[in-house]
């Protein structure tokens, strides 16, 4: 059934033809419409200044005439219009069925169409990005218990025994002695100094 459908053989530049020529006539009558117009107001404009009753008669009837003119011509502009709308929809139609049809064509996007073996190469590309992502995280806790362990004093080797405390608070005790003898030094020199000073 689809075969034998008629749009199937439709040329985008038969419809392309068909917009020119259609919107050409339906320029034509707009002019038409805008001269007549113009003529039924010159008309008008007469018949008010006439003082000649059957002028004015005449000019009535051309005026009856060009708006019923008018009024034809505005709905066969008007029907024109839509017909263009809807053939400009139709060759967009055209246009859109070209491209996709072109871009099916392309290898990569036959591939596409494969469902199943999307649908596998996605699954696997998602366990392999798992594995991949506990690789890593793995390694990082590796890295963390490393950097641990490394910054670790807990070691026999850096931690204070009772021994190395003893000894410590000797040396903080020395520290603390040493730098009250230097103040009580300093202290005696600035009186030794005044001293001497009050002597001369």
């Amino acid at each position: 059934m689809f075969g034998r459908n008629k749009f199937k053989k439709l040329k985008r530049e038969d419809v392309v033809n068909a917009i020119i020529e259609q919107t050409k006539q339906q320029e034509e009558l707009e002019n038409g419409i805008l001269a007549k117009s113009a003529e039924a107001e010159s008309l008008m404009e007469r018949g008010r200044k006439e003082k000649n009753r059957d002028i004015k008669l005449l000019c009535a009837k051309k005026i009856s005439t060009l708006q019923e003119e008018i009024k034809r011509d505005t709905k066969r502009a008007a029907f024109l219009l839509y017909n263009v709308k809807l053939l400009e929809k139709l060759k967009a139609a055209i246009d859109d069925n070209r491209f996709i049809e072109n871009t099916t064509k392309l290898p990569l996007n036959k591939l596409l169409s494969d469902q199943k073996a999307l649908a596998a190469f996605l699954e696997s590309s998602v366990q392999n990005r798992t594995a991949a992502e506990e690789a890593l995280v793995g390694a990082d806790e590796l890295f963390g218990a490393y950097e641990q362990a490394v910054e670790s004093d807990n070691s026999p080797i850096y931690s204070a025994n009772k021994s190395d405390d003893e000894l410590l608070a000797m040396f903080e005790m020395q520290e603390q002695l040493d730098s009250e003898i230097e103040a009580n030094s300093d202290t005696c020199a600035v009186e030794r100094r005044l001293g001497e000073l009050q002597s001369e």
